[in-house]
């Protein structure tokens, strides 16, 4: 049965926000696209995903891996069915935040320390990763 989280963030600029809807499967309940995020952990994800939200959503996923790998040894899928934002109080980063926030609920995991905070100095986002290193930094020159 899919269940779906409402991630929000208020600051001065109106926001950050996203709905996302999802489920979980044990592997090969049913065929279907998937994106390998760790040995025994898929995402499947909505159709007509955009990449980038598509890379923040395996990251958010990725976080909680292991957990979810000892709650599930044969392994899980889950399974993004929809991730809704409006345009203006949304950046990709908060697709991660969102699936985190998702997962957490779903399976009572221990915050892992993804968040978004808004600087009041620089008047933007920051995000947290916890312990990650900043994601998709792999060192190779811009």
């Amino acid at each position: 049965m899919s269940s779906t989280f409402k991630y929000r963030l208020r600051s001065p600029l109106g926001g950050l926000a996203a709905d996302l809807t999802a489920e979980y499967a044990p592997l090969g309940a049913g065929e279907e696209f998937f994106l390998q995020v760790d040995r025994h952990v898929r995402l499947s994800l909505p159709k007509g995903v955009n990449w980038r939200d598509a890379c923040w959503l395996s990251f958010g996923l990725a976080a909680h891996a292991p957990d979810l790998v000892s709650r599930n040894p044969e392994g899980i899928l889950v399974r993004v069915t929809s991730l809704d934002f409006p345009p203006a109080h949304f950046r990709s980063e908060v697709a991660a935040l969102a699936l985190d926030g998702w997962v957490r609920q779903e399976f009572a995991l221990p915050d892992r320390g993804l968040r978004a905070v808004f600087d009041a100095e620089e008047r933007s986002y920051r995000f947290q990763w916890g312990e990650h290193v900043e994601p998709f930094s792999d060192g190779l020159p811009e």
